[in-house]
Parts: C-alpha cells; structure tokens; sequence
C-alpha cells in the first residue's frame, strides 16, 4: 500500500493530510475520510488502510487545521480532567460555514491526485463530522456521489442552517448509522432526519445499531463494538462499491 503525507492551501492556509492508496498500477475512486474530534489517531489510520485495501484511494484531511497540526496521538489529552476544555477548542475551531468551504477543497484535492480516479467521489464521517460529511455532500452535489455518516452527531438542530435542512441540496447516496442513548442525536432527532429523508426523495438507508454507543466504530475506544463495527465498515463498503465502482 502506498501512504503519502501531503500538504495543500485553504484560504493561503498549509492543511497536513494522509492519502492512502493500494499499491497497483491503475486509478481508484477516491474517498474523503473525516475522522471524528479528537483527530487523526492510529485506530483512524488503520480504519482507512482498511478501507483502502478494499480498492480505494483514501484522503484524510487534518480537518481541525485550525486548531492544531497533525499530532502523533491525536488531538485527545491524556487527562480526563481536561477534555471537556478540549472538546469546546475542537468544536469552535470547525464551524458550518467552515465545513461548506472545506468540503469542495478537499474533494477537489483528492481528485486531482495520481491514481485517483476523476470526476467523482465519496465522503464518510463519524461523530461530529458526520454533519461534515452531509455539508460536503451539499457543497459538492455534483463530484460527491456518496456520503456516510456512522454515529453523527448535531444531524438535527434547531438552526436554520442545520444538517438536515441541506438535503434538498444534495444529489449523492447517503447513509446513516446511529449510535443509541446518543445524547448528540437522540431517538426524536434520528425521527426528525428520517422524516426529511423521505420528504428529500433521494436515495438513502438509515438505521440504528443496536447495542451500539456513540463512537462504536473506532478500535480501542471503551465503547467499541467489534461485531456493530464490522457490519459498519460492510455497510461503508457496499456503499463506495455501488456508487463509486459502477459503469
């Protein structure tokens, strides 16, 4: 597998991403991977090498640029104690409006590199960049093809420019995998995006996992959910492979 650190400009800014790619001869369709708050860890990078050695050409963007480079852990502090001042850095240093310019960058990035095929991409998100991956999918209705959001949380707030009321902005495939008990997005917000997802009229899937807490995905993590995982990553792939792989 190759695997390549990158840097590119947003707004005259240096932005630090990974891009993972099988080791072939040949173009593959490329995804954006945007890992959840705390940043790119270990356990995110092997999520993606996985995914991209199921055929695809992965970036992962330092989507928290503005709060800090790459770190080698991640951005999560090794003291409880100072999380929470932590979580309230990282959330204020990405906003919407931040994320509807992003987006088209780093897809626009992505595709322009070599082995990555043209014209069309797919995005996945997980905790707070699920709402990322839904912004891109409206920034970028014409290159994002597919976007996936597993444990997304604030997919429903009550600001007029939330997640849910961008679909009618939308052309991609999206899919949704909540977690249950999230306090992010609880069963009434999942009814809430549901329901605009069927007024919507595109192409969707929506599901909760049961058993499955918020921030399931990810190795290592106290709540992970190893079978609830698989079937994630199953369910991401099934959806690149329909989307981005057919004739």
């Amino acid at each position: 597998m190759i695997e390549q650190t990158l840097e590119f400009t947003i707004g005259g800014a240096s932005v630090e991403a990974l891009l993972l790619k099988p080791d072939d001869i040949g173009t593959f369709p490329g995804i954006v991977f945007l890992t959840d708050i705390w940043g790119i860890q270990p356990a995110n990078i092997a999520m993606a090498r996985r995914l991209a050695d199921k055929g695809f050409a992965v970036l992962m963007p330092n989507a928290l640029w503005r709060y800090s480079r790459i770190q080698p852990g991640g951005f999560e502090p090794a003291e409880a104690a100072e999380k929470h001042k932590a979580l309230g850095q990282l959330f204020a240093s990405l906003t919407a409006a931040d994320m509807e310019s992003d987006g088209p960058a780093y897809v626009d990035f992505l595709l322009a590199q070599q082995g990555v095929a043209p014209g069309k991409a797919g995005v996945v998100g997980y905790c707070f960049t699920g709402a990322f991956a839904v912004r891109m999918a409206a920034a970028s209705p014409d290159t994002v093809e597919a976007a996936a959001s597993f444990h997304g949380g604030r997919l429903v707030t009550d600001a007029p420019d939330s997640p849910h009321r961008q679909l009618p902005r939308i052309k991609a495939r999206l899919y949704f995998g909540h977690a249950v008990e999230d306090r992010s997005m609880t069963a009434d917000q999942i009814a809430t995006l549901e329901q605009a997802l069927r007024d919507w009229h595109g192409a969707f899937q929506s599901e909760t996992y049961q058993g499955a807490l918020h921030g399931w995905t990810v190795p290592g993590r106290d709540v992970y959910n190893e079978l609830q995982a698989e079937r994630a990553f199953e369910k991401l792939v099934e959806l690149f492979e329909a989307t981005l792989t057919a004739a």
